[in-house]
């Protein structure tokens, strides 16, 4: 667990410059950030050959999806970044139900995957996998809770 903190803080350390920085660099950094996810993943999963070569598989098929999902969130928060000064009731309105929506499609991909993945590996083994992904992800969304300013709000 101590490697899985360790890669993710390396990870997301790099995070706060995405706003600031074209899409080109956005998607270098994350594929590194995938890179070491499928390492972290690899070490804390300790599947067996026979596991393995039935996990990895679906889990690229998974994350391609993701990755989907992923980019819509990054392009919201690209496009709050680039409003945020100016941010208008509207605008705000549609953000959220932006993120609302990516976060819709999450559940429903990780629910869906979930079944598939507890019919090629035992349903513990699932759940860990799911765990080691949450894990990652909550370490990266603390990060950008952080560097991400709240809405301002007007005084009326």
């Amino acid at each position: 667990m101590k490697k899985l903190l360790f890669i993710a803080m390396i990870a997301i350390m790099s995070l706060p410059t995405w706003a600031q920085s074209d899409h080109d660099y956005i998607e270098i950094e994350r594929t590194v950030l995938q890179t070491e996810r499928k390492a972290v993943v690899a070490d804390a999963m300790m599947f067996t050959d026979e596991e393995a070569l039935v996990f990895w598989p679906l889990y690229n098929e998974f994350q391609e999806k993701l990755y989907k999902i992923k980019t819509d969130n990054v392009a919201i928060i690209l496009d709050y970044a680039e409003n945020f000064e100016s941010l208008s009731d509207e605008k705000a309105d549609e953000l959220m139900q932006r993120a609302f929506k990516a976060d819709q499609s999450l559940l429903k991909l990780k629910m869906s995957y979930f079944k598939r993945f507890k019919k090629i590996i035992s349903p513990s083994k699932a759940v860990r996998y799911f765990q080691i992904e949450n894990k990652i992800d909550a370490m990266i969304a603390a990060e950008l809770a952080m560097e991400i300013p709240l809405v301002e709000t007007l005084k009326k």
